[in-house]
């Protein structure tokens, strides 16, 4: 700004005052010098880094960078070796055999027979249990019709009813889902046992001492697959397999046609009897 306007101030002054046009001139060049030192000074100066207070170093000297502390690396107590053993027994040449299990599961008949029984006892017990529901129901739209007829004792005495045959049979429906659970873990425990000795069987047999099921293995030559024999032995073996009975309470067993499930008994309250 100030090389701007200091020039024409200058000829104004000049033509006011012809005798002192050369002096204003040199005043002018002194200012314009001193304004354009000041700057270069002051943009110096910004562009300088910040030092603390009582850090500072003297103008026109370079900084100087000091060099990195380096921590000395931390050594970690070394652990002993373990004492060596002494020779041990060096283990055989592998002989590798693949057997499918549940290619044997599938063609075995003891399993199929098992696998059978169980969803017959599921497939009924899901029948009853709808059946079971449908009374429920039935018998809730029953009480909501007779509602207003019934005397209040009355009325609470069916609804504690009903509300009791429908915790007893869920308690009972749950009882044969875990006994048919049972039955089920039993049965599938005796098929692994004979599957396991018939497999170590046929392995000694084939002088084989390394036997891995197929999901492990993703190659193999048609001699190394015992499956086929291993599931002809097993069907030799065990042919079939006594699934345990459903030892279901007596509140379990659906109703015969024609005859009505009845609620538990309970004792009345204040001498008064019971409607179902």
């Amino acid at each position: 700004m100030r090389s701007r306007f200091l020039p024409v101030r200058c000829a104004a002054a000049s033509s006011a005052v012809p005798g002192a046009a050369a002096g204003l001139t040199a005043a002018s060049v002194a200012l314009l010098l001193l304004a354009f030192a000041g700057g270069t000074a002051q943009a110096q100066q910004q562009q300088e880094w910040f030092v603390p207070q009582g850090q500072q170093r003297p103008q026109g000297q370079p900084q100087q960078q000091r060099p990195a502390q380096q921590r000395p690396p931390q050594q970690r107590p070394r652990a002993e070796a373990p004492p060596p053993l002494p020779p041990g027994e060096r283990t055989p040449t592998p002989i590798i055999a693949i057997v499918d299990v549940q290619e044997v599961q599938r063609v075995s008949t003891a399993f199929n027979q098992v696998r059978e029984e169980i969803e017959r006892r599921r497939a009924k017990l899901n029948e009853d249990l709808q059946r079971e529901q449908a009374r429920w129901r039935e018998e809730q739209q029953r009480l909501g019709a007779e509602r207003a007829n019934l005397p209040p004792e009355q009325l609470r005495n069916r609804e504690r009813d009903l509300q009791d045959r429908v915790t007893d049979s869920q308690r009972i429906f749950r009882d044969r889902q875990r006994a048919i659970e049972q039955a089920t873990q039993q049965s599938l425990t005796e098929i692994e046992q004979a599957l396991g000795a018939v497999i170590q069987q046929v392995a000694a047999s084939r002088q084989v001492n390394l036997v891995l099921p197929r999901p492990f293995v993703i190659f193999n030559d048609p001699p190394f697959d015992l499956t086929a024999e291993v599931a002809q032995q097993l069907n030799r073996t065990l042919r079939n397999v006594t699934v345990p009975p459903e030892d279901a309470p007596e509140g379990a067993r659906p109703p015969q046609q024609g005859q009505a499930q009845q609620p538990p008994a309970r004792p009345a309250q204040g001498g008064q009897p019971r409607r179902n």
